[in-house]
């Protein structure tokens, strides 16, 4: 499935180069044009990102739930940034999100979010694993908006969740994430051999319609796009028929 993507921090639309604050592109587009431009191109799945959030959870933008009512009944969405409290998933799932995505808190409390997946279903969580490729060619954790490298390792913390159910992974390598460097096709092959059994969004990277063919024929089931689509290589139509006609 492809599903476009679109972060925003108070409340502009935003993208981010390696994950780097500092390294910031603004877009001079209204969030809700965009979100029903991609509606009626066919996206049926959106994936938004509260940067505020995610660089510091007390910055929240609260609009994020308006945008999620406001479109509940066209569209599903998966949403992302600054998630650390059970008050923040029952407004969103109230507001209408199909699907909540938890990155940092899973890794600073997982206890926590085992009990979200108990409580709440693994239908309705992704567990977003962003990977700083070190040196030794080892995939680490990165936290807080990707400002935080830890010693976690990609293989702990997905097996820590699998016996709770875990389902959806939402990975990034964030040395190419806004970069249209290509997606790394090795680590989602990679994950796909050692966890056969998890629904895989792949994200970074992505650039061309090429990209998108080679992750489909490598059994990806799920992509996220972000600048690529903003800055129009290629239209959300055309990726959903590329994706739906790649053998």
């Amino acid at each position: 499935m492809i599903i476009p993507s679109l972060d925003f921090i108070k409340g502009k639309i935003v993208r981010l180069y390696k994950g780097n604050y500092n390294k910031k592109t603004f877009y001079k587009v209204d969030i809700y044009q965009k979100i029903d431009e991609y509606i009626q191109q066919g996206a049926n799945n959106i994936h938004l990102v509260d940067l505020d959030g995610s660089s510091c959870p007390q910055n929240r933008q609260k609009e994020i739930l308006t945008i999620i009512s406001f479109f509940r009944d066209r569209v599903n969405f998966q949403v992302g940034g600054g998630i650390r409290s059970k008050s923040d998933i029952e407004d969103l799932f109230r507001a209408g999100t199909k699907k909540i995505v938890i990155g940092t808190l899973a890794i600073l409390n997982p206890d926590k979010f085992k009990y979200w997946l108990k409580k709440y279903g693994c239908e309705n969580f992704v567990l977003a694993v962003d990977v700083h490729i070190n040196n030794q060619k080892e995939y680490k954790i990165a936290i807080n908006g990707w400002k935080k490298i830890t010693t976690i390792t990609l293989d702990s913390i997905i097996n820590e969740f699998l016996p709770y159910g875990l389902k959806y992974i939402l990975c990034t390598d964030i040395s190419r994430d806004g970069t249209f460097s290509g997606p790394n096709i090795y680590l989602y092959k990679y994950l796909k051999k050692y966890f056969p059994h998890i629904i895989l969004q792949a994200s970074g990277g992505i650039s061309s319609l090429l990209d998108l063919d080679k992750l489909k024929k490598n059994n990806i089931e799920h992509v996220i796009i972000g600048r690529a689509l903003l800055e129009s290589k290629f239209t959300v139509l055309e990726a959903i028929q590329c994706w739906q006609n790649v053998l």
